[in-house]
């Protein structure tokens, strides 16, 4: 076999190697920053710091900047800020696009929930937020 040849045959199984790991490399789908139901609140959602095999979202923007997590059972986290807050953690993979096994914290309440979230066909992010088995779910819309 001439080199020329034998260059390009390895050259095409190498582009096909890389072809065929790459979705194993690609994001998941609820990766991202999603501007929250209300649009009050847009969150980074990515892995988790301390856990790379889970999926964490931190609070990136709000509509009121100044915001304090007033409305926490604990007084003494009461001022601290709402941005930079870590809102959802510890989500487990389901398959791609689907984590469950998380918790979401609602600002507006004090209260943390068992969660879940799915990444919608049309590009939205379904986030839910369970009591037993009582679940309250909002869409959340891929942010810029």
């Amino acid at each position: 076999m001439p080199i020329a040849r034998l260059a390009a045959t390895a050259l095409t199984t190498a582009t096909l190697a890389v072809a065929i790991a790459s979705p194993a490399l690609a994001a998941d789908p609820v990766e991202g920053l999603w501007l929250v139901q209300a649009g009050t609140a847009k969150v980074k959602v990515a892995p988790c710091a301390s856990d790379k095999s889970r999926m964490c979202g931190q609070v990136a923007w709000l509509k009121t900047p100044g915001a304090k997590d007033a409305n926490n059972p604990d007084a003494s986290l009461r001022s601290r800020p709402i941005m930079g807050m870590l809102m959802i953690r510890d989500f487990k993979s389901a398959g791609p696009g689907k984590w469950t096994g998380g918790k979401i914290y609602d600002p507006n309440s004090g209260k943390t929930y068992g969660s879940k979230m799915n990444a919608n066909p049309d590009g939205t992010l379904k986030v839910e937020g369970c009591v037993a088995v009582v679940c309250q779910a909002q869409t959340w819309k891929r942010a810029s």
